[in-house]
């Protein structure tokens, strides 16, 4: 079978939930063989194992960690060259889109980014990609060199499937340095899941009013043990920090739950969490597009609204 390099993210040994999306992709297509840089994959093996990965090339020294995506990229083009992939897939994030940028420039090869499906063809690899906030949908295809995709988290289900998960030691043959940290900030983490990785995620929207009317939103989140989403109205007036935002400029969830109050439902909102498996909104405003997409929907003040929720899932616990 052909063999499909990924790209690991994880934090230490804890592996991303858009590893084992791009685990289960990568099956599709052949073997999956897992990248991972840094340290911690004796720990993430099993997990990844569970989730069909063959095997593991692990490049473990501290250049990934003193260094700025090049030695990622560079590692890629080195693996490329040796064990002529038929796909390379990484995380359609921030750094995973600039690791595939440099290394379409390494190998020569061209470079799909934000896909949302990936499907065998008879050319290679065709990828879905959803555009215009998700008005439009485009089909590409890399025509020259080892197909490289960047797929944006929770476009893909992760499927669990019993993998060997075999631990390859590899290492650069190359000075891959380039931008160097010079510091680390621990970012500030709440008890509640990260967004991107949630099964539960309430969002508010402008119908908040403000940062203090947002704090019902977080009340409701705490009681359903969910993360917390933001529109981008609610972001770009300062009421709750961007990295909450969900949308076309945030973040693509796709949880079990999505509520949605005080949300129009924008289609760059919509964008952004559209593949939800149940969604829910509360809107005063009975024309909202948000209900064109909800599966429940509640027309009513959510100041009135989620206090009832909230008295109703206090009297269930």
């Amino acid at each position: 079978m052909a063999e499909i390099l990924v790209l690991a993210e994880h934090v230490d040994a804890d592996v991303k939930k858009v590893t084992l999306e791009l685990i289960t992709l990568a099956r599709r297509f052949g073997e999956a063989s897992v990248v991972w840089t840094g340290a911690g994959a004796e720990e993430g093996q099993a997990r990844l194992a569970e989730y069909g990965a063959t095997r593991v090339y692990v490049a473990a020294d501290s250049v990934y960690d003193d260094y700025v995506t090049n030695p990622a990229a560079e590692l890629l083009a080195q693996l490329v060259k040796e064990k002529s992939p038929a796909l390379v897939l990484v995380a359609g994030n921030a750094q995973g889109k600039e690791v595939a940028g440099r290394l379409a420039v390494k190998i020569d090869s061209g470079v799909l980014t934000d896909a949302v499906d990936l499907q065998p063809g008879a050319d290679g690899p065709v990828a879905e990609q959803s555009v215009f906030g998700g008005a439009t949908i485009v089909h590409s295809r890399v025509r020259r060199g080892t197909p490289i995709v960047a797929m944006r988290p929770n476009a893909v289900a992760p499927e669990p499937a019993a993998g060997d998960a075999a631990i390859e030691a590899v290492s650069l043959s190359a000075d891959a340095t380039g931008a160097r940290i010079t510091n680390r900030v621990v970012a500030e983490r709440s008890d509640r899941p990260e967004l991107s990785e949630a099964s539960i995620v309430v969002s508010g929207g402008r119908g908040t009013g403000g940062a203090e009317g947002f704090g019902v939103i977080e009340q409701l989140a705490d009681a359903m043990g969910a993360a917390v989403g933001a529109s981008r109205a609610v972001t770009d007036a300062g009421w709750y920090p961007h990295q909450f935002q969900v949308g076309q400029t945030g973040k693509t969830v796709s949880p079990q739950l999505y509520m949605a109050i005080g949300i129009s439902g924008a289609i760059q909102h919509r964008a952004g969490m559209q593949t939800s498996k149940t969604i829910i909104a509360v809107n005063k405003d009975p024309e909202a597009p948000i209900f064109e997409l909800a599966d429940f929907g509640v027309v009513g003040d959510l100041f009135k609204v989620v206090p009832q929720l909230l008295e109703e899932i206090g009297k269930r616990k």
